[in-house]
């Protein structure tokens, strides 16, 4: 039914009293209006006009990038009705009656990935993590740094290690090496060193609260830490300090884990600027850490931090941690709540590790999974892991054309022949050819949106990037983008959602080439769960960019190449990141390349 005539019919009468009179008086007001026929339904194109004046002309510039085209006459007609048709439902925003909109307020529309007909796994909630390996405690404070939160949480849980004595390793790493990477936005050194010593003491007195007690952590600088500033790495948030943590951040606390940097990201999580200069590559520091997740991992490591949370919306956490030779954890859509953290965008957005090991991936997403009020996208659901599960027969889907050209490497090609010897099945499988990218619709629209202050007001021109491939120019063209495209492209996420759905009947996790575009847009839209971990080595012979070619600024050449990490991505059923955890750790150990760390550092 109309909702104009739901209106009337469901309206309390006083209301639409005082409704038709205020509208009576209006129109009398202007000569064009339609006069109010009793009894007779209000129409579209008879109120009261607003908005600037267009013409015809204007239409027929504005065809060029709507890809609509309309004839002289119909021009005519749009133009002269568009004050009265269309203009009137920009108020909100134009005026006179408008509506602030608060950067905590979400849509009404919610994406969830569990479509009707998708089964809900896993049905129970286990996390079994590995038995200690007895490692004993290195002399060096070096060494300590680098080791992964299994091995620290067994010598703090042990007392042969001390938080405090860890964070103090940590503190004096950033200051003395930070500087080379610009991963660090603020360091919360009184803040740690208080719970550190808390953690001390609550381990000596039997409180031990689990495997992230004392061990010192950073996170993304868009993830609230209370009366600690939380700047989105952009120019006009430099100075705002929360009053309340992050959900990510609060379950962190719970877990005893110790904050002590606020790390770097792309301005208002885009690649790998941020007001402070570009965050860079620990292996290769002629080169940006890529991004927006630059500062969780080029600091996990460079080892200024035991583990890191990052983000990611269309590639925030695969992609820095391909780069920077680190383990990325992207979870389902909906396991990790958002509350407190910047939006992006609403239904794509997700907060996820950055650790050294994917069995540190595995212990932080433990700590911080599960639904919160303050996100209406945020679903209960359970998580089940176990560290040495046995994965033979286990049945990995890939995509053929993917794994043949760039930017598969020979590293990624080595890795089905691992999986073969560990026993999993590999099947070929194949996706329909779509325009995947018309995606994308929905996160400029929805990023605008969510910065439509900034926009508005010119702030985004403070950004320090200011190319054609930043926020501020694409937030810009975003507000010409159509909301029927907005509409068809999100019927389109749902079919591509169906069809991963009919591709996990068939595989029980993928493998894919890490950056390949295709698969970011899908897996990111479709809300399914992501694993890239280091698999080997590649050589470069030129420096790497998230931004687009500038033949004004060339990117550096290396003559020999430089050798660098190479990591691969496996994707997991919906809420199935515990299965996808149990087989990168295997995979992990077949590898054998993780023990490496960057020169230097």
């Amino acid at each position: 039914m109309n909702t104009r005539r739901q209106f009337l019919i469901r309206a309390p009468l006083s209301a639409l009293v005082v409704a038709a009179a205020a509208r009576g008086k209006a129109l009398s007001a202007d000569p064009q209006a339609a006069p109010v026929t009793p009894g007779a339904p209000p129409t579209f194109g008879t109120g009261i006009g607003a908005g600037p004046a267009v013409t015809a002309a204007t239409f027929a510039e504005a065809e060029k990038l709507m890809q609509v085209t309309m004839t002289p006459a119909e021009r005519h007609q749009a133009a002269d009705s568009w004050r009265e048709s269309m203009a009137p439902y920009l108020e909100r925003r134009t005026g006179p009656r408008k509506v602030a909109i608060a950067p905590t307020d979400a849509p009404a529309t919610i994406w969830n990935p569990l479509l009707p007909g998708i089964p809900t796994p896993p049905s129970r909630d286990r996390f079994v993590r590995s038995a200690g390996d007895g490692t004993p405690l290195p002399s060096a404070d070096d060494a300590i740094a680098f080791a992964p939160v299994t091995r620290l949480s067994r010598w703090i849980e042990s007392r042969q290690l001390t938080s405090e004595r860890l964070t103090n390793i940590y503190l004096s790493r950033i200051e003395r090496l930070d500087s080379r990477i610009r991963a660090v936005i603020t360091v919360t050194r009184e803040h740690a060193l208080a719970r550190a010593k808390q953690a001390d003491a609550e381990i000596a007195a039997g409180k031990y609260r689990g495997p992230l007690h004392g061990v010192p952590y950073g996170v993304k600088d868009l993830m609230d830490t209370k009366d600690i500033p939380t700047t989105y790495g952009a120019e006009p948030f430099r100075n705002r300090i929360p009053t309340a943590d992050s959900a990510v951040v609060r379950r962190l606390n719970d877990a005893g884990a110790v904050l002590i940097a606020k790390l770097s990201l792309g301005a208002l999580a885009l690649n790998d600027i941020w007001f402070g200069g570009q965050t860079m590559n620990p292996w290769l520091l002629e080169e940006g850490a890529s991004g927006s997740s630059a500062g969780p991992g080029a600091a996990t490591a460079a080892a200024l931090v035991g583990f890191s949370v990052g983000s990611e919306t269309g590639g925030s956490i695969v992609s820095p941690a391909m780069r920077c030779g680190v383990t990325g954890l992207r979870p389902t859509f909906g396991r990790v709540a958002r509350t407190g953290a910047m939006t992006l965008c609403w239904s794509l957005d997700k907060l996820g590790p950055m650790t050294r090991s994917v069995e540190d991936a595995m212990l932080v997403l433990q700590a911080i999974t599960g639904p919160d009020a303050g996100d209406p996208s945020s679903l209960p659901s359970h998580f089940d892991f176990e560290a040495s599960a046995p994965i033979a027969g286990l049945k990995v889907g890939y995509i053929a054309q993917w794994m043949k050209e760039s930017p598969a490497t020979d590293v990624d090609r080595a890795a089905m022949e691992t999986m073969k010897k560990l026993k999993l099945e590999l099947r070929e499988v194949t996706l329909p050819d779509w325009p995947y990218n018309s995606l994308m619709t929905v996160l400029f629209a929805e990023g605008a949106a969510s910065f439509e202050e900034l926009t508005l007001t010119h702030q985004l021109d403070s950004l320090k990037a200011q190319v054609k491939d930043a926020w501020p120019n694409l937030f810009r063209q975003a507000r010409f983008l159509s909301a029927v495209d907005f509409v068809q492209a999100d019927r389109l996420r749902r079919n591509v959602a169906l069809e991963m759905a009919r591709l996990f009947k068939e595989v029980d996790i993928l493998l894919v080439p890490s950056l390949r575009d295709e698969q970011l847009t899908i897996t990111n839209f479709t809300g399914h769960p992501s694993l890239t971990l280091r698999a080997g080595f590649i050589e470069v012979s030129e420096a790497r960019s998230d931004w687009a070619p500038d033949p004004a600024h060339p990117l550096p050449k290396f003559t020999p190449p430089r050798r660098v990490p190479h990591g691969i991505t496996l994707l997991g059923r919906l809420f199935e990141d515990g299965l996808i955890g149990q087989v990168g750790v295997a995979l992990e150990q077949a590898f054998g390349v993780v023990q490496e760390h960057p020169a230097g550092f």
